[in-house]
């Protein structure tokens, strides 16, 4: 005869390993497709991003989800064929991150920086865009970042309309 008890441990344990899920980069670059792209600062620097691009529904669902470190001039860029006011959370993102928002025009429109890691909280745009890139937390202030920056890239895979 089993004892309740020890089918209720082994049910908790089974759900904590599992709820424990992560990523590495290894998985992202098995999973989606890989481009760079180039940051043109206002103080005219530029800087090279290794990037995931997130194309369909369930790419932008996963988005950074339970990845828990990512390499310092990495990030993830989330493509919408339409511009329209976007919305992004931290739900099972480990790492902080800042969060900018491009429009079609591929100026930046907005930054969020420094985003709570696993919070609910909706982080908006300040206007209709097209692409949002996620980066490391810090690196938009380290490489001197702000609205009216530049964003340049040269593959087909990226381009929203």
């Amino acid at each position: 005869m089993t004892h309740p008890n020890i089918k209720f441990t082994f049910i908790l344990i089974i759900f904590l390993f599992l709820s424990g899920q992560s990523f590495t980069v290894v998985d992202l670059d098995r999973d989606l497709k890989k481009s760079s792209l180039i940051v043109s600062t206002s103080k005219k620097t530029c800087y090279l991003l290794s990037i995931w691009v997130a194309h369909s529904v369930k790419e932008k669902a996963r988005g950074l989800m339970y990845v828990r470190n990512m390499p310092e001039q990495s990030g993830m860029l989330f493509v919408y064929t339409e511009s329209d006011q976007r919305s992004m959370w931290m739900k099972n993102t480990y790492i902080p991150l800042d969060i900018i928002f491009i429009k079609n025009s591929e100026t930046i429109s907005s930054i969020a920086r420094n985003t709570e890691p696993l919070s609910l909280k909706n982080i908006r745009s300040t206007e209709p865009v097209n692409y949002v890139l996620e980066i490391n937390a810090g690196m938009t202030k380290k490489m001197g970042i702000v609205p009216n920056d530049k964003v340049f890239w040269f593959d087909s895979l990226i381009d929203a309309l």
